[in-house]
């Protein structure tokens, strides 16, 4: 019987640039919607410095359960749409919806990019950026449409100690980009995002 995921695939093009295909022979193991921060840090708070990409923090709902009673065009509009409803929601409120969570998006010490998905039994992934393109121009630049603008779109490859995963794609994001210096900036600047990840193996 054909699974949801038989049925999608992760967008690669923003329009006018496209993001590498999948792995030859890969197959997409779950599709999620991110809901978390870009973090930066400026050096001082004034305009001669810039904010200074840091990793972000995340957690992953599963989008299959949306999907599951719709046709797949109306299911791909739908979650090309989310990621700008939820970037304006209360982070606490999704945690508390009956949106199932997937999983967390982190950066570890090293500065790898991880997913930890371990706890629904897909896998783990520490990855590398293999691709980045930018975000459409309709995209919601921050809550409530308003912000500094949406985060690249990217695809990401595994790293020695993953784990039933090879590569994700983020893709439809909202928001997450930091202003354009550290003017009256604090140390740490959080940026509210969401983004579709798309999960292989």
């Amino acid at each position: 019987m054909e699974s949801i995921l038989d049925k999608y695939h992760a967008p690669l093009s923003n329009g006018s640039a496209s993001l590498p295909s999948p792995i030859d022979g890969s197959c997409l193991k779950a599709i999620t919607l991110g809901r978390g921060t870009q973090n930066y840090t400026c050096a001082t708070n004034t305009a001669s410095s810039v904010p200074v990409a840091i990793g972000a923090v995340a957690t992953l709902f599963d989008a299959t359960p949306l999907l599951a009673f719709l046709p797949q065009e109306e299911g791909r509009e739908l979650l090309n749409i989310l990621p700008g409803f939820l970037v304006s929601f209360p982070y606490a409120a999704l945690e508390n919806s009956s949106l199932p969570i997937k999983g967390h998006h982190y950066f570890n010490a090293a500065g790898v990019p991880t997913f930890d998905l371990t706890s629904t039994g897909v896998g783990l992934l520490l990855c590398g950026k293999v691709g980045d393109i930018l975000p459409p121009k309709r995209s919601i630049t921050g809550p409530d449409n308003v912000g500094n603008g949406a985060v690249d779109w990217l695809a990401l490859t595994a790293k020695p100690g993953s784990s039933n995963l090879q590569e994700v794609y983020r893709t439809w994001t909202a928001g997450g980009k930091p202003p354009a210096n550290c003017a009256n900036q604090p140390p740490v600047i959080q940026m509210q995002y969401a983004a579709q990840y798309w999960f292989y193996r």
